[in-house]
């Protein structure tokens, strides 16, 4: 029986006994007590508005956001045979003239890039490959230099085909086109590893120029470019990184990328470049620290005509940075 059922009942059991009582006693009551027992909690009610809340509470705990894993670097093979049949160079043929050519071509360029040349020099470890004009061979050196660095014991090599507007890296080497600087450098990142080609030879890899860009000169003179360039200079002790760029005195894009190179190579067509292309060119680099002079297809004393053959010069420009 519930408190108001008692309540009435004491009520009339009064009422009988002749006790005179106010007629709004009762109402009044009876409106107490109801009052009363709807102010008791209800245990269950109040279970039941705490549930939401609990429900409410756990949906907003989110887990933490992971990191990304990088993309691991694809693999590429290359054909040796059909490399080897161009005209370029493969670790298989060790022992030939333009092995040895480019074993003299790379000592001064590594002991540079190591830390064990004249002077300490900043990015050491980058290298442009570069001429005047177009068609003196820099893609043709830029590649067979990486692939004899390649061949050291102690040294990696990443080749970068840098020249934006005429990349010939990938086709010289069999290759399709693929992403690669220009589209990391429009990321403003320095995550490399979902463009960089891995390849067949061991030591070897490469980083396409990527996808063309309107504005690619200026990609290469942003600090994003710089910040690659630091990284990739910086990540690895034993990476030497070869960067084939486009001819100084046809574009501006070598520029702006020679201002963040340690050393640079200009190739010069023998007997077919003026000297006056070869002197501005220079002039254009005159920042960088160590120049290096190529000769391409230079005659030589012991066979007929022209071949791949290769004078070498070496112009250091310590002292001249300003």
């Amino acid at each position: 029986m519930s408190l108001i059922e008692q309540a009435a009942k004491r009520l009339e059991q009064l009422r009988q006994a002749g006790v005179d009582l106010p007629e709004d006693n009762a109402p009044r009551s009876l409106a107490s007590e109801a009052k009363a027992a709807e102010t008791v909690p209800d245990p269950y009610a109040a279970k039941a508005q705490i549930a939401p809340t609990v429900d409410q509470t756990v949906a907003k705990i989110e887990p933490a956001p992971t990191k990304s894993p990088s993309v691991p670097s694809r693999r590429v093979e290359l054909n040796l045979e059909a490399i080897s049949a161009s005209g370029l160079l493969v670790p298989q043929i060790s022992r030939s003239q333009l092995a040895d050519e480019y074993r003299v071509i790379k000592r001064p360029l590594i002991a540079n890039a190591m830390g064990k040349g004249i002077a300490p020099i900043q990015n050491g470890n980058l290298i442009m490959v570069t001429s005047a004009l177009p068609g003196e061979g820099k893609s043709f050196t830029a590649i067979n230099l990486a692939i004899s660095i390649a061949m050291e014991l102690d040294n990696t090599v990443m080749l970068v085909d840098a020249d934006v507007a005429r990349p010939s890296v990938l086709n010289m080497l069999g290759l399709p086109p693929a992403p690669g600087l220009l589209d990391v450098v429009d990321k403003n990142s320095v995550d490399i590893s979902g463009v960089l080609l891995r390849t067949n030879i061991e030591k070897l890899s490469i980083l396409p120029s990527g996808t063309q860009h309107p504005r690619a000169t200026e990609l290469l003179a942003s600090d994003a470019m710089v910040r690659l360039l630091d990284d990739m200079a910086s990540r690895y002790s034993d990476r030497i990184i070869i960067f084939d760029s486009p001819p100084l005195l046809l574009t501006t894009e070598s520029r702006a990328l020679a201002t963040h190179m340690g050393q640079i190579v200009i190739v010069v067509h023998a007997e077919n470049t003026a000297q006056a292309a070869v002197k501005q060119a220079v002039d254009a680099i005159e920042a960088c620290p160590v120049k290096m002079m190529v000769l391409n297809q230079a005659r030589q004393a012991s066979t007929d005509g022209y071949g791949y053959g290769y004078g070498y010069g070496y112009g250091y420009g310590y002292g001249n940075e300003n």
